[in-house]
C-alpha cells in the first residue's frame, strides 16, 4: 500500500514540475529507509534458514507379534443312532462270538496227553492246576502244580457252608437279608430286607453261587462275620489243609487261597454231610421268600449231564483264579469214587471238559488203579 502511495507521489510531482522528474528528498529518505529494512529482513531469514539444520528422520521400527495359532480340533462327527446299525452289530458280535465257542469247543473236546516219569501217556491239561485224588486211600493218582496255593474264586463257599451247618440245626429259621450284605455283590438273586429260610440261603450258595447268600449266613452264624472268617481258617487247619486261606466266606476276595489238593480233600469232607451233598447234587431248586417265587439253576454244568455221575461239587470264578472246579464223582460202572479238581481253566466250558477228560482217563484204568481193599470199603 505505502509502495502504491509513493508511485502515485512521484507521478504528482512530475506532472506538476512539467515533466521532470523532481523527487522531494524526504521521499527518498523515506524510500530508502524501506529498502534498507526490507533487504534486512530477506538477510536475516536468509541466515535463519542457513543456520536451521534439518533433523534426520527416525525411521519407525515395526515390531510384528507373534500371534500362536491354536490347535485346529478336529470336531468328531456324531453320527445319529440308528436302530437298525445297532441290531446289525449286535448281530455281527454274536456270530463272532458264537463262532469263537464253537472254536473253542472243538479244541476242548481233544484230550492232551504227554509222556510220563514212566514212559505212559498221562494227561496234560490246559488249566493251571488239576489233581485226580482217591478219597478212600487218600493218593494222589495224578495231579498237575497240584500243591501250589492258588486263588480259589466261590470254592471258598464250601467252606463256608461246612461251617455255618456246624453250629446250625434248625434250617428252617428265617432270616432278614441285610442290605449290607448286598453292597458289592457282584452275584446275587437276593434283594434288601428280604425275609428267607436258612434252607434257601443253603440252596442259593451252592447251587447259584450267590455271594450276598454267603454273607448273609455268616453274619448269621453265632460268630458274626469276622469270627466266621476266624473260624473259616480254623475248620481248615483241623482238617490238614495247609495251604489253604480264607479272607471271606463268599470267595470274591483273591486272597482265599489254597491247592488243588487241599480241595480235593475238602470236597471230600463235605459230602460225606448230606445236608451238604443233596443240595450240592441238585440241578436246580425252587423257593419262595417274604417277596416272591425264584428258581436258581446249578452253576455245576456235570451235575445232570449223561455220563457223569457227581456226588458233590462247586465252582468258582473271579479273574485272578479263572475257572475253578472241584467236584467228588462216581466212576462210571463201578462203586469207585474220585475227587477231579481243575484250578485256572481258561473258561467256563473249559473247566468242565477237562474234568470229563480226566474222569475218562481215569475210568479206562480203573482195574489197575484200585485195589479189591478199597473196592470192599468204599461207600456207595
Amino acid at each position: 500500500m505505502q509502495q502504491r502511495t509513493k508511485k502515485w507521489m512521484r507521478r504528482l510531482a512530475a506532472v506538476v514540475l512539467g515533466g521532470a522528474m523532481f523527487v522531494p528528498a524526504g521521499v527518498i529518505e523515506v524510500e530508502a529507509a524501506a529498502a534498507t529494512q526490507k533487504s534486512k529482513a530477506s538477510s536475516s531469514k536468509t541466515t535463519a534458514r542457513k543456520t536451521t539444520a534439518k533433523r534426520p528422520t527416525a525411521r519407525k521400527t515395526t515390531v510384528r507379534k507373534t500371534v500362536k495359532k491354536k490347535p485346529t480340533v478336529r470336531r468328531a462327527t456324531t453320527r445319529r443312532y440308528s436302530s437298525s446299525r445297532s441290531r446289525a452289530r449286535a448281530a455281527r458280535l454274536a456270530r463272532a462270538r458264537a463262532a469263537a465257542y464253537q472254536r473253542e469247543l472243538r479244541e476242548l473236546q481233544t484230550p492232551l496227553y504227554r509222556v510220563g516219569a514212566d514212559g505212559a501217556l498221562v494227561p496234560d491239561v490246559r488249566a493251571e492246576a488239576a489233581i485226580i485224588y482217591n478219597p478212600v486211600t487218600r493218593e494222589v493218582l495224578w495231579e498237575e502244580n497240584a500243591s501250589s496255593p492258588r486263588s480259589i474264586a466261590s470254592i471258598t463257599k464250601v467252606m463256608t457252608a461246612i461251617v455255618f451247618l456246624e453250629n446250625e440245626f434248625d434250617l428252617d429259621r428265617v432270616v432278614t437279608v441285610d442290605p449290607v450284605d448286598m453292597r458289592g455283590a457282584s452275584t446275587t438273586y437276593l434283594r434288601g430286607n428280604e425275609r428267607l429260610a436258612v434252607r434257601d440261603l443253603l440252596h442259593l450258595l451252592l447251587i447259584a453261587s450267590d455271594n450276598a447268600a454267603a454273607r448273609t449266613l455268616a453274619r448269621v452264624s453265632p460268630f458274626g462275620p469276622a469270627g466266621f472268617i476266624d473260624r473259616m481258617n480254623l475248620k481248615a487247619t483241623e482238617l490238614g489243609l495247609d495251604a489253604t486261606h480264607y479272607a471271606d466266606p463268599s470267595g470274591l476276595f483273591a486272597d482265599n487261597i489254597s491247592s488243588a489238593l487241599d480241595m480235593a480233600q475238602l470236597i471230600t469232607f463235605a459230602a460225606s454231610d448230606e445236608r451238604i451233598a443233596e443240595v450240592m447234587r441238585k440241578p436246580s431248586y425252587t423257593f419262595t421268600t417274604s417277596r416272591r417265587t425264584l428258581t436258581i439253576n446249578n452253576t455245576n454244568k456235570l451235575v445232570g449231564a449223561d455220563g457223569v455221575d457227581v456226588r458233590g461239587g462247586k465252582t468258582g470264578f473271579i479273574r485272578k483264579a479263572g475257572y475253578c472246579l472241584a467236584t467228588l464223582l462216581q466212576l462210571p460202572q463201578t462203586n469207585q469214587q474220585v475227587a477231579v479238581v481243575v484250578l485256572g481253566a481258561r473258561s467256563n466250558a473249559g473247566r468242565f471238559m477237562e474234568t470229563r477228560h480226566l474222569v475218562n482217563w481215569i475210568s479206562a484204568k480203573t482195574q489197575a488203579v484200585f485195589s479189591p481193599s478199597s473196592a470192599s470199603t468204599q461207600d456207595e
